[in-house]
Formats: C-alpha cells, sequence, structure tokens
C-alpha cells in the first residue's frame, strides 16, 4: 500500500555513504522572539495524499499549505509548501450558564478522505466541532437579467432581451466554507476527534466522555463511552486521546491518565463500558515514586497504518504495543531518559504535564515524537538505532543536512554534546506530522512550522 522506503539506515549515520540525511527545506512563521499567543501551533495534520498540510493555533485560525508541483527541470526537487488557504476556524465564546471563557484554541484537526475536488476537514476547540469545505473558483458568471454586474438587483420592467449568462475565467480563489457545525453535546474539554474507517462517523473524546457522530447529523450523537463516577469525588483517571481503528470501523481505543488503553467493540453493546481488551504495562516498583503516576499518563495514542499495532506516549517514553498482546508493549523507547532526575523541577514549572504526540511514518517502521529545546526525536523499529534532531533557524539553509544531537546526563561532557542543565523547558516540540507517502516531516515549534526532507542524491 505504501513505498517501500530506502530505511536501512533512515538517519544520518557516521559512515554516510547510501544513508538518508534529514535536511531543512523551509520554515513558516515569524522570526520574531515575542510570540503572540494567538499564534502558537497546537495541531499540525497531513491529509491522505500529503498535498496539503494543515495547521491550528490558539488564535483559533487554520491555516493550509499546498506542495507545489515537482520542478521538472530537477526531476528530485520535491515541491515546497506554500500558503493555500487561511481562515479563522473557531473565534472565543463565553458560556453565560457556567460563566466560563471558550477559548479559540484549534485542538485537532482531522482530514476526510477527498472524494471530488473539494476538501473537508474537521477542526475543533474545547467544546465544538466543525465541519470545512475548502474548494477552489476559477470561474465566475457574468450577464445576469436580474442583476448589474456589481451586484445591485435591476427594475424587472427595464428588462427588454434575456441573455444567456456564461462563466468567465477569474484568478484562481480558495474558499472554506463551515458546512455543519457539532456542538453542546461535551461537558468537558475535547482533547481527540477521530474520523471512522466507514468515512461516515467520527468520533469525539472529552475528559469523562467519547462520543460517537455521523458527519451529516448535527443536532444529535450517541455517548458510547462514560467514566464519569456517580460521585465525583471518586474521580482517579480522565480519558486523554481516543482514535479509532484504521481498518476495522467497530473498533477504537482510548487511554487514560493512568497509562492504560482500553480497546473497545462497538458492535458488543451500545455503550462501551466494558472494554473488549485493556493494555497495561506493569509497574517497575525499583522505579516507584511521587511523579510516577504524572509521568504514566499517555498523553497520545495512534494506530498504525496497517492496524497492527498501536503507539502511545507518556512522558518519557513511546511503546509499541501489538493488539495481540496486552500484557506489556513489544517495543518501548526512551524519549528523554535524562530527564527522570529532573522531575521535581519539571513539576515547579509545569512542564511535566506537558502533552507529546507522536506519529509514525508511511510504512510504519520509524516512529517520531518531539521533546525540548525544539529536539525531536526518531525510532527505527527495524535496525533499533534512534536519533535526535533539532528544529532550528540556525541551520536553516535549504539542503542542509540536520547534525545529530545528543544530551550529556553527567559525568564530562563532549563537544558536541548539550547539558541537560542548558535545556530550554520553553521551546518545545509537541506536535509533528509525517507525509503518508514520503519522507517529508512537518514539525511544530512554539509559532514556527519546520518542514524537512530527506537529502535525495
Amino acid at each position: 500500500m505504501f513505498p517501500k522506503f530506502s530505511l536501512r539506515s533512515m538517519f544520518y549515520g557516521a559512515g554516510g555513504g547510501n544513508d538518508i540525511q534529514w535536511c531543512f527545506s523551509q520554515v513558516k512563521g515569524a522570526i520574531d522572539d515575542d510570540v503572540a499567543e494567538a499564534d502558537i501551533i497546537s495541531t499540525v495534520e497531513f491529509n491522505h495524499s500529503g498535498e496539503l498540510l494543515a495547521t491550528g493555533d490558539k488564535g483559533g485560525r487554520v491555516v493550509i499549505f499546498q506542495q507545489e508541483q515537482e520542478n521538472k527541470i530537477q526531476s528530485h526537487s520535491r515541491g515546497e509548501y506554500n500558503v493555500y488557504s487561511t481562515f479563522q476556524s473557531h473565534e472565543p465564546e463565553f458560556d453565560y450558564l457556567k460563566s466560563l471563557e471558550i477559548e479559540e484554541k484549534i485542538n485537532k484537526i482531522r482530514w476526510l478522505p477527498q472524494k471530488n475536488a473539494a476538501q473537508f476537514l474537521l477542526s475543533t476547540n474545547d467544546k465544538t466541532i466543525k465541519l470545512w469545505k475548502i474548494s477552489e473558483r476559477d470561474k465566475r458568471p457574468e450577464g445576469y437579467n436580474l442583476k448589474e454586474e456589481d451586484g445591485r438587483y435591476r427594475d424587472p420592467t427595464t428588462v427588454t432581451t434575456l441573455r444567456v449568462p456564461v462563466f468567465r475565467p477569474m484568478d484562481l480563489m480558495v474558499e472554506a466554507s463551515p458546512r455543519r457545525i457539532f456542538a453542546n453535546a461535551h461537558t468537558y474539554h475535547i482533547n481527540s476527534i477521530s474520523i471512522n474507517s466507514d468515512y461516515e462517523t467520527y468520533l469525539s473524546a472529552d475528559d469523562l466522555r467519547i462520543n460517537l457522530w455521523h458527519l451529516e447529523i448535527t443536532d444529535r450523537s450517541f455517548n458510547i463511552v462514560d467514566i464519569k463516577p456517580a460521585n465525583m469525588e471518586e474521580l482517579t483517571e480522565v480519558i486523554t486521546a481516543a482514535e479509532f481503528h484504521p481498518n476495522s470501523c467497530n473498533t477504537f481505543v482510548y487511554s487514560s491518565s493512568k497509562g492504560t488503553i482500553r480497546l473497545c467493540d462497538m458492535r458488543a453493546s451500545a455503550l462501551c463500558d466494558r472494554h473488549s481488551k485493556l493494555f497495561e504495562e506493569p509497574e517497575d516498583p525499583s522505579n516507584r515514586s511521587f511523579f510516577s503516576e504524572i509521568i504514566s499518563s499517555i498523553s497520545d495514542v495512534k494506530f498504525s497504518h496497517s492496524g497492527r499495532y498501536m503507539m502511545t506516549r507518556d512522558y518519557l517514553s513511546v511503546k509499541i504495543w501489538d493488539l495481540n498482546m496486552e500484557n506489556r508493549p513489544v517495543e518501548t523507547y526512551q524519549v528523554h531518559e535524562y530527564l527522570r532526575s529532573k522531575l521535581c523541577s519539571l513539576y515547579e514549572n509545569d512542564c511535566i504535564f506537558d502533552k507529546f504526540e507522536c506519529c509514525w511514518n508511511g510504512s510504519d517502521s520509524v516512529v517520531m515524537t518531539g521533546s525540548y529545546n525544539n529536539f525531536f526525536r526518531m525510532f527505527d523499529r527495524n535496525t533499533k538505532r534512534d536519533i535526535t534532531l533539532e528544529a532550528s533557524r540556525e541551520n536553516n539553509k535549504p539542503r542542509t543536512v540536520l547534525k545529530p544531537r545528543k544530551v550529556c546526563a553527567s559525568g564530562k561532557r563532549k563537544k558536541d554534546e548539550i547539558s541537560v542543565d542548558s535545556l530550554d523547558f520553553n521551546k518545545k516540540i509537541l506536535h509533528t506530522a509525517w507525509h503518508p507517502k514520503e519522507n517529508i516531516i512537518a514539525v511544530a515549534t512554539t509559532n514556527n512550522l519546520y518542514i524537512f526532507q530527506d537529502k535525495v542524491n
């Protein structure tokens, strides 16, 4: 289904003969050090072909980038991503019943597969999900009988001849229009939306409930998971993420703040309070500490494209689970184990509650996730090699090969290493996305979007 990547050693290696090397391609966003809160990127998502890349920000805007057609002269040079459409998806609101402000921040964007000339995507803030249609227009009608060219209506009694309206070419215009608004179904903040493989329904999850929607019906949804206890003082865990299986339309998973993942089958009952499978790794007693429960909370869950595996991200690690094995993950990758000794200060500055996302490459052989200091990590599942790269403006000449970064946890620091104490915890990469068919990745730093690609020899 996906092209085979030459990922024998996808990472930048010392010998470097046949290794694929990651190169800087583009950076989007302002250079200023003063970052406006509204400009902070809150989600990044490629569409199913990889031709479009959408970002959402804290100001409620969605910006869509389109990949230019490949350069015919340099056949190996892949097209850059340029702004295709920008629109205001959500506005700030106020809930007068609860005296609560509802932020406009875009929490998630999910693309629907393309069925006609238009594109459709779902975007959500804390409370309201919207279905947007993005369409192109390059012709306009002219020669109305009852309207002047400037839009004013004519007096019908003055019309003496009938004209046939015609379409005339015009500059390409990309329009974004809201086709459906799905509101008033969540008491708590929405953290996930996921489109079903039947492409007719989707789920939305908040802290305590998961709802199932039909894309055509806005006035009702079905509650399929409800973990709210009768007495809120007995609340021990919340839902942190949820996703539909990529091929099996009756199966979905949701993760919890206690580090467990529950797989549910909608064929079993209308309310999926009883899970079919519970994925949980027994805790290592030697690592038990005050922070154990906080760092075991799962911030993201993603099925592999094949549907055989799922990946979860907690504060310090990425885990790959085989859906056929519940008692422990088949692979565990340490993202920034050197922070284990720094959990106390990370708790004090609230960084310990940061929610890092993770993503698969197109062939499910490499996984990627973010870290601090604008570092991001990749793990090759076949070779078990991993790499740390940095999204920085310092090496932003096109096709500049990214140098691997190393963090020195203790002892004597080598020349190219960076000390744990000098990491900048305000610079963090929470949102990353991988092109579904090519080695092109999008990485969001605070208010900049970096695009990297492999160096094609």
